[in-house]
């Protein structure tokens, strides 16, 4: 098994044989305290309605926090509307990927979700309040309570950098459990997901792999081994205020970890990490990848969703699907590794701490950078890449799991 006792040929650099062979000190599992409900008031100050933007993994995260916000204010929460951008050309709603019975029948006991409002309620739009760019520490209670109260039907969009850790427990454990078990694919995305699921060969590894044009002209980071044609795609995606960073400026900040791995730069990684390279691999990435040769010209047994489902499925299937179906795909691959740690990361990594599959590793840009600036390059920059992610896997380190929801385990 590529996860278990790789060929003797592919020994790490330390002589071990595979970073997920490594005893592990430390793992993470959900915590016991929020998986018993704490039942609401039975007074409910007014109906709130979740408003989520942006693409499925961000319309996501804001649905986990407007759970805990619709606790917090005591409201009864309506299924919440997915508002999508036209940059995703989307047009699915909650109901569209995700199982909306099981989602109040999971919430129960925690917040109350209802399908219908009574009439005098219904016929009116709700009183629009967006909380997205408030900073720091604010007050939901102080903030928007007052408008609940006055309108008795809110719409709201969740501050995206509300610290959750100063929630009261009843509205950290609706958080947890609204996100961790309530969110399910419905039947039919959830039959699709295993149809691709089933079509993978196994053992496999997902890998979330970005380095798209306008994520990498949004990173501000100067690439100059890359071909012309990827070159230009990035420059056509730059925008006025995307200029590359240059001089001490740009070193630091590649140095912080802003800048993506490359599919090379990755492909290197995997090898430090003794990853064999007939290992089977499942890209979980969107459309638009640039510079994939050079990760398929080592990793040459790689599949994807347009490579493993029929075309007349994949053309018919909007953004939210195929991101939904990258998520179940990568939920339960036998390894998760992932080259940048944004919202589909985060919910993947939890959702298999959940599962218990502790086989998930974030690479790290920060180390590259470090060391490839120090001059270290071939089996130096690979021993110094072996001992950086072992440290981090022995140790349960850099999945950033939510410590209100998730509690580290001494092994």
């Amino acid at each position: 098994s590529f996860f278990a006792l790789p060929a003797s040929r592919e020994h790490s650099p330390s002589g071990s044989r595979l970073i997920w062979a490594q005893r592990r000190v430390a793992e993470w599992q959900p915590c016991e305290w929020w998986q018993t409900a704490m039942p609401a008031p039975s007074t409910r100050n007014g109906y709130i309605r979740i408003d989520c933007y942006g693409g499925l993994n961000q319309l996501r995260r804001d649905l986990c926090d407007g759970i805990a916000v619709a606790r917090l204010l005591n409201a009864t929460m309506v299924l919440p509307k997915f508002e999508v951008a036209a940059y995703w050309n989307e047009s699915s709603g909650f109901a569209d990927v995700f199982d909306v019975d099981h989602f109040i029948e999971q919430t129960r006991g925690y917040v109350e979700v209802v399908k219908d409002m009574p009439e005098e309620i219904s016929l009116k739009e709700p009183f629009k309040v967006d909380c997205r760019k408030q900073k720091g520490h604010f007050d939901y209670v102080e903030t928007v309570l007052p408008a609940l109260l006055q309108h008795r039907y809110i719409s709201l969009t969740p501050a995206m950098s509300q610290r959750k850790d100063r929630y009261p427990s009843h509205a950290k454990a609706c958080y947890c459990q609204g996100c961790y078990n309530a969110l399910k694919l419905n039947k039919k995305v959830e039959a699709k997901a295993m149809e691709l699921l089933q079509a993978i060969p196994k053992p496999f590894l997902s890998l979330h792999l970005r380095f798209e044009p306008d994520m990498v002209a949004y990173s501000r980071c100067e690439y100059s081994a890359l071909s012309s044609k990827s070159l230009d795609a990035i420059e056509a995606a730059r925008g006025e205020d995307r200029n590359v960073l240059v001089g001490d400026a740009a070193h630091l900040w590649r140095n912080r970890g802003k800048c993506p791995l490359t599919p090379s730069e990755t492909a290197f990684i995997l090898q430090a990490l003794g990853i064999p390279t007939e290992t089977n691999i499942y890209l979980a990435a969107g459309d638009g990848l640039m510079e994939l040769d050079g990760f398929t010209s080592i990793y040459k047994n790689m599949y994807t969703k347009s490579s493993l489902l029929t075309h007349e499925d994949f053309e018919r299937m909007h953004g939210n699907t195929k991101a939904a179906l990258d998520y179940y795909v990568s939920v339960n691959s036998d390894a998760y590794v992932t080259t940048f740690f944004g919202n589909m990361d985060k919910m993947v990594t939890a959702m298999r701490t959940m599962q218990g599959l502790q086989k998930t590793l974030v690479l790290s840009r920060r180390a590259f950078a470090n060391y490839t600036a120090a001059g270290l390059a071939g089996d130096q920059l690979a021993k110094a890449m072996w001992d950086a992610h072992r440290e981090d896997y022995i140790m349960g380190r850099g999945l950033a799991l939510p410590e209100h929801c998730f509690c580290e385990f001494k092994l």
